[in-house]
């Protein structure tokens, strides 16, 4: 199987489905439905069906998915056998809250370091993540290929330029600047302000039929 023929919409569906199937095999469930799994992840049957589709056969018909089968299927697609360690630029008071949070659901996704510039914040941890100063962040950061931007707007492109030059894979960034990459590094854009906009839009143009 090609990944890279998979579609962008469907992949970022996966982790999605992944952890719906991990809290059905906790509770000790065998087997799922795709309208079951369309009821939970709030995904219509057919796009489930179409996403799986992409895989080989899943499952098998008046039967459902296989609930273990699906999640080690996905668990090995999602490469979450491995640990994926994160770094966090920016402790300010988003940063600060990813790092209590910390992924505590995802034991397979990990901050295990963090960098500022305010020098009553670096030297120090919290939650047993170390925070590092800023301008330490090519001496410290090693091998972590994926960060987090959590930093000031104006700071985003220069920050965002010392870990792509480091070597830095992929990049989500919190902050509204728009900020741009190299090849071979990936950027999602997480802006806050918009997804509220768009969802107030959505509540008065695209009402609920209750």
């Amino acid at each position: 199987m090609d990944q890279n023929k998979i579609p962008q919409a469907t992949a970022k569906r996966l982790p999605l489905y992944y952890r719906f199937l991990n809290s059905l095999h906790q509770q000790g469930k065998n087997r799922v439905s795709s309208n079951e799994l369309s009821d939970a992840v709030k995904v219509d049957s057919a796009t489930i069906r179409r996403d799986f589709s992409y895989f080989g056969a899943l499952g098998k018909k008046g039967y459902g998915y296989n609930v273990e089968y699906l999640l080690g299927f996905f668990r090995k697609t999602l490469d979450q056998d491995e640990l994926t360690e994160v770094a966090l630029v920016g402790v300010g008071n988003l940063g600060t809250a990813f790092l209590h949070y910390n992924f505590l659901k995802n034991n397979n996704t990990k901050i295990v370091m963090a960098f500022d510039a305010d020098p009553d914040k670096t030297g120090t941890d919290m939650d047993g993540v170390p925070i590092y100063h800023i301008d330490d962040l090519e001496e410290k950061i090693g091998d972590v290929r994926v960060g987090i931007l959590t930093v000031p707007s104006d700071e985003a492109q220069r920050i965002t330029n010392r870990l792509s030059n480091y070597g830095m894979e992929g990049i989500l960034n919190f902050t509204p600047a728009r900020v741009t990459v190299p090849p071979g590094v990936r950027v999602h854009h997480i802006d806050l302000s918009i997804e509220i906009q768009a969802l107030v839009y959505f509540l008065k143009h695209y009402p609920l039929n209750v």
